[in-house]
């Protein structure tokens, strides 16, 4: 099952379009998993990002990779939000304050500042290059 996000206004346009002709209506916000967990979808990013508590900043050495599918390192970590706590839903920026996409915090603030280079500090969860890599099933 997804979820969508639907304007008032959208849907009284819609109903103007016989059912058959009409593919998908609004925008995916996530879906529900098999075990009733909810996963946001990248879709969502530009409507969740201007509310964002938690936010992360990727140096821009970082961001191919974070948009490529793969997890923060703590070498690509530029900043991260005070009193961030472990397993937090974050949302990923570029240092230019561009959103980037989801994810969840491996480390709390407090340990980002004294773990390896190496260590994972976000794991990924949603980027914008998804729109490429997965636009068969985004719709």
């Amino acid at each position: 099952d997804r979820v969508y996000y639907l304007s008032e206004r959208l849907l009284k346009l819609a109903t103007n379009i016989p059912r058959d002709n009409l593919a998908s209506l609004g925008t995916c916000f996530g879906k529900f998993t098999k075990s009733q967990k909810f996963r946001l979808h990248i879709t969502a990013l530009d409507y969740l990002a201007p509310y964002a508590k938690y936010k992360v900043w990727v140096k821009p050495g970082a961001e191919q990779s974070f948009l490529y599918g793969n997890h923060l390192l703590k070498s690509g970590l530029g900043r991260i939000t005070e009193s961030t706590a472990q397993y937090q839903g974050v949302v990923v920026y570029s240092m230019a304050d561009v959103p980037l996409g989801f994810g969840v915090a491996a480390k709390t603030t407090q340990e980002c500042r004294k773990v390896d280079p190496m260590a994972i500090v976000v794991f990924h969860q949603a980027d914008i290059g998804e729109y490429i890599r997965h636009e068969e099933t985004l719709t």
